[in-house]
């Protein structure tokens, strides 16, 4: 039986258990959660930095913003507060429309 060892959504049991194949999982602690949390979100991001076409690149960004809603609500907080810090940050510093790239800056 091949092992994964990574979080996957939480119907995914459900999906595999319809295909009738066995399967083994267990609920992580909260810290585990945590560091899987991360390594899922390094995996998707590595997926959207693949994809080759915008089909494949918005899935994967459907996927990145999944787990920042998870990643929020494991902080205490919510994508809501995360979309309203989004907003201060771009307020404030800008957003990345005008395609900037910094090349240097005097010391």
């Amino acid at each position: 039986m091949p092992e994964y060892n990574k979080l996957v959504r939480d119907q995914i049991p459900n999906i595999i258990s319809k295909s009738g194949k066995k399967f083994e999982t267990r609920i992580l602690s909260d810290k585990e959660f945590l560091t899987e949390l991360k390594k899922k979100m390094q995996e998707e991001l590595y997926e959207y930095y693949s994809a080759t076409n915008h089909f494949d690149a918005i899935e994967e960004l459907a996927d990145l913003l999944e787990l920042i809603a998870t990643a929020a609500k494991t902080h205490g907080s919510s994508l809501e507060d995360v979309e309203i810090l989004r907003k201060k940050k771009a307020n404030e510093r800008g957003g990345f429309d005008d395609r900037i790239f910094l090349v240097s800056v005097e010391d």
